[in-house]
């Protein structure tokens, strides 16, 4: 495993796991939309078999396991325990539904037992993406379907466009993210995915536009959920890396910056935000 997987690894394994076990209500709901347009994509029906890769706190893999019903079976994958202890937790009794820790991109797979490869937001960190899309084709069917959801460019995105334009003059200015370095990002460019995919070895590759209004952090005030949403970005993402080192009068500055920006945005009981991904849906060949 490559030294910055392992960074990962530890990482989510650790504090980044373990925040977001802790907003994992509010960052489900911000992301459901995504996994449900990419479920509708990869068209589920009952009995099939699915590998769910990087599946978080399990919120795809239930939704999933719905539509494939008993005679199903759904394999939810992650490399956080935190989170998959969480999933476990929230899976009720007799849902058709497995969760392993374990790196989709290296663990023992096994060979043809999927109808489907799904993900939702979880298959930008690869360290070597076409590696691990090659290994985790051979855990499909011949015929099997992929589908998955991942983000557009950052400038699209406003969970990250706009508190890391808001602390611009409070922060030395950041260097954009390398599009190949493994990161929320890295599958922003559609000729990259197709790429990927097609070297790995995926036919019928599709890759479509998603836009969607998504809520960001909750609360019974709009005050209230500002203030959530502000404390959200500074505990989980890119600004939450930014700050990490930095004193506290830069990073109370940098709090009310991120409020203002946030304050702009409508919403009650949430925040309301832009975000811009892909649905991408590939085919395994038939032989």
């Amino acid at each position: 495993m490559a030294e910055r997987n392992v960074y990962q690894v530890a990482d989510w394994n650790g504090q980044s796991g373990e925040r977001w076990v802790a907003y994992q209500v509010r960052l489900d709901a911000m992301m459901a939309v995504f996994g449900l347009t990419a479920i509708e994509a990869a068209a589920p029906a009952p009995g099939e078999r699915v590998l769910d890769v990087g599946c978080g706190a399990g919120a795809s893999s239930l939704d999933l396991a719905a539509r494939v019903g008993a005679g199903g079976q759904v394999l939810g994958v992650d490399i956080s325990e935190p989170l998959i202890g969480r999933a476990r937790a929230l899976a009720p009794q007799d849902t058709p539904v497995l969760f392993q820790v374990a790196d989709a991109s290296s663990t023992e797979l096994p060979e043809g037992a999927f109808d489907i490869l799904f993900s939702r937001f979880g298959v930008m960190f690869f360290d070597d993406p076409t590696g691990a899309f090659a290994h985790m084709r051979r855990a499909l069917k011949p015929g099997g379907r992929v589908a998955f959801v991942c983000w557009r460019g950052m400038a699209e995105n406003d969970w990250v466009r706009l508190p890391m334009g808001a602390i611009k003059g409070i922060l030395p200015p950041m260097a954009p993210p390398d599009p190949e370095v493994p990161g929320p990002f890295s599958f922003g460019d559609r000729g990259r995915v197709a790429r990927i995919l097609t070297a790995a070895g995926f036919t019928d590759i599709a890759i479509a536009p998603f836009d969607a209004s998504i809520p960001f952090g909750e609360g019974g005030t709009r005050d209230s959920a500002i203030d959530d949403a502000v404390k959200m970005t500074l505990e989980v993402g890119p600004l939450s890396r930014a700050l990490a080192d930095q004193p506290d009068d830069i990073r109370a500055r940098a709090s009310a910056a991120v409020r203002a920006a946030f304050a702009d945005r409508p919403g009650e009981r949430s925040i309301i935000i832009d975000g811009a991904a892909w649905i991408v849906t590939a085919r395994n060949p038939a032989s």
